[in-house]
């Protein structure tokens, strides 16, 4: 059996600058040649130089522009390692200089990003450091762009030699580094260089292709790794295998495969970034074993893409403004921010994960660079769609962010699709601010619907009053006295406060709110005021409910009748006279009558002879009527010595005056 990595071969920038070298070739017209070998592997320079492609050094470039400048067109190329950027202004110079003398820069994109983020984030005050080969071409254009001073360090212990560090500086990493390594060298870059900036710039596909190396390795019997010992890349995949695998055999072209122990009953392999696809293919027609399902897997790694192609991808990486995505193809894809955001606030890291798979569209594919740029909203849009359509037909509620505020209405996001809502289906009132909506997620349904056009308008108001008659059905079903709610108070009248119940309203008479006597119903509530009720009755046809409010603990008669018993005595309060007597406060709202014959212990003609209206003096609770809800108090039963019995013509303690007399402010409610 034989597995075969995914991502073995070529990278996208490999496989660009070999083509563009092959179609120079192939083209004719011009003598080309690369400056430096093309890519680390000997049998493509050397099919290249086969079909009319040379390699030249640095100290040729003078004889090549010469030769241009006598008339003999003259094409340089680039290799994907990229030059110095003194070498690279040099090149430029020379081609503003003859117009016969061509430069075509096959940089690997990752290459070049490095060098705009040297370029950019470093200074004289600014040091780079470049976790890397020294001495490998890459690494050394890397440098060349550096606008102070910079380290290259291969290891933790060679950065750990560099401190202490500058106050500034910025870490980078060679393209094919290893993964697990440069994270650790960043963790002691953290902790050393406290105002550091570090960039992640390992090539996805060397992440992905070294991921790929360790899970294979740790499977297989035996492991062949195919490319250049001059390829950094490739080295470091034969490392990887080594960790896992008793048995990992490197060959740059096949030849020396039978090195393999006879034993071997499941191969893994996997190839360098340099080694061309031909290669592969006759290492595994040597392998004789397989072939259909490897040629296979083989042509669908290879295979590529165009524009409006639709391909399901996963996610490599993830990043605040874009996804980059594996194609399955020769294409690395990439995914703007704006093609999968629904909107602007959208955080890609939260929404999207790297190994996540994801259907995308091409809308625009660069041979140049190896890129696809992809869409997953345009992937989307047409199958959303049909959703909409089910939605529709279905009656079905959908959810979407509010996320513009048009002339007329809103427009809600939703599975990619804009839908419109006119202001009067929005719920908000005809002089409200449409605007008070935008960013928030809605509930809501389809209204009206254009295939053709692509188009469909939505209501917001239909499911809040399908929901509202929900609710309603569901509250007359449930309601019953005694049921406690919560509810703010909607409005206030002379005769009480009306209490929004959640989308039904019930009513607390005047009567219900106080125990004590109140002048108007804003005494106790306020318009907006959240209370908490119970049901003290309903009618269901009429769909009235009147609701109680005050609790029968704070009713002031138990509370009373809670603390004082007849023959206790309690400081009271003078509120009123009258002819028979005066009535005093025992508690807020429980009032008690002293008769004039127990004001003293002698006789009284008016009680105010020897009260005064807000005096406290102490009685003593001489009768309590739990029936009609009356007090009898006497000062006189204080009064030592007093007389053991009241004069013949004065009224008894307990005697109550006539109806007609009763006071305004008696106790009885």
């Amino acid at each position: 059996m034989i597995v075969v990595g995914k991502y073995a071969g070529f990278c996208p920038g490999v496989r660009r600058a070999v083509e563009k070298a092959e179609e120079l070739a192939s083209a004719g017209g011009s003598s080309i040649c690369t400056l430096g070998m093309l890519i680390h592997n000997v049998t493509t320079v050397r099919d290249l130089k086969n079909k009319g492609v040379s390699v030249i050094g640095e100290e040729d470039l003078e004889r090549v522009f010469k030769a241009a400048r006598q008339g003999e067109k003259q094409t340089v190329i680039l290799r994907a390692h990229g030059v110095t950027r003194d070498l690279s202004l040099r090149l430029e110079e020379m081609a503003a200089a003859c117009p016969d003398f061509a430069v075509e820069d096959c940089t690997c994109p990752y290459v070049k990003k490095i060098h705009r983020i040297v370029e950019e984030n470093t200074s004289p005050e600014c040091a780079l450091f470049v976790f890397g080969n020294a001495e490998h071409p890459e690494v050394k254009g890397i440098c060349s762009y550096a606008k102070g001073g910079y380290t290259v360090v291969s290891s933790e212990s060679d950065l750990e030699k560099c401190a202490p560090f500058p106050k500034n500086a910025v870490f980078v990493a060679q393209t094919t580094q290893n993964e697990e390594e440069w994270k650790k060298c960043q963790k002691i870059f953290k902790n050393l260089c406290t105002n550091g900036k570090i960039f992640d710039t390992i090539c996805n596909v060397t992440e992905s292709r070294q991921k790929e190396v360790k899970e294979i390795s740790a499977q297989v019997d035996a492991m062949l790794v195919i490319g250049s010992r001059e390829s950094s890349n490739t080295m470091k995949l034969y490392d990887l295998a080594k960790k896992n695998c008793r048995c990992v055999l490197l060959t740059e072209d096949g030849s020396d495969i039978d090195k393999l122990p006879a034993d071997v009953t499941k191969l893994g392999i996997t190839a360098g970034a340099s080694t061309p696809d031909r290669i592969i293919e006759e290492v595994h027609s040597k392998m004789n074993e397989n072939f259909e399902n490897f040629e296979q897997m083989l042509n669908e790694s290879f295979r590529t893409l165009n524009t409006g192609d639709t391909v399901d991808g996963v996610i490599i990486s993830v990043s605040p403004n874009e996804l980059t995505v594996d194609t399955g193809t020769k294409f690395t894809g990439v995914v703007p921010f704006d093609e999968v955001a629904e909107d602007s606030g959208t955080d890609l890291a939260e929404v999207y994960k790297v190994g996540d798979r994801i259907t995308a569209r091409a809308i625009r594919v660069s041979d140049v660079e190896g890129v696809a740029t992809l869409s997953v909203k345009q992937a989307e849009r047409t199958n959303s769609f049909k959703k909409l359509s089910a939605a529709y037909e279905n009656g079905e509620v959908l959810t979407g962010k509010v996320t513009d505020v048009v002339k007329g209405g809103v427009i809600v996001t939703s599975k990619y699709n804009r839908v419109f809502i006119p202001a009067g289906q929005t719920g908000v009132p005809k002089e409200g601010d449409l605007n008070e909506l935008k960013g928030k997620t809605v509930r809501f349904k389809i209204i009206v619907l254009e295939a053709e056009k692509n188009r469909a308008v939505g209501s917001i108001r239909v499911v809040e009053r399908e929901e509202r008659k929900a609710n309603l059905e569901e509250f007359w079903a449930n309601i019953e006295v005694g049921k406690t709610y919560t509810g703010k108070v909607k409005s206030l009248t002379s005769f009480g406060a009306f209490v929004d119940l959640g989308g039904i309203d019930g009513m607390i008479h005047m009567t219900e709110l106080s125990w004590g006597k109140i002048k108007h119903p804003s005494d106790v509530v306020s318009i907006g005021e959240e209370v908490t009720v119970f049901v003290k009755g309903f009618d269901r046809e009429k769909k009235r409910i009147s609701l109680g409010y005050k609790k029968a603990e704070d009713d002031p008669w138990v509370i009373f009748t809670g603390r004082y018993a007849v023959g206790d005595v309690a400081p009271v309060k003078i509120v009123s006279f009258m002819p028979f007597g005066a009535f005093a406060e025992v508690l807020p709202g429980v009032d008690g009558l002293i008769h004039i014959s127990q004001i003293a212990d002698k006789r009284v003609g008016k009680p105010e002879e020897e009260l005064q209206i807000g005096q406290i003096v102490d009685a003593k609770i001489v009768g309590i009527d739990e029936e009609k809800k009356k007090i009898s108090l006497s000062i006189r039963a204080l009064l030592a010595p007093a007389a053991d019995e009241a004069p013949a013509d004065e009224t008894p303690a307990d005697a109550e005056p006539a109806a007609d007399e009763a006071p305004k402010g008696d106790s009885e409610e």
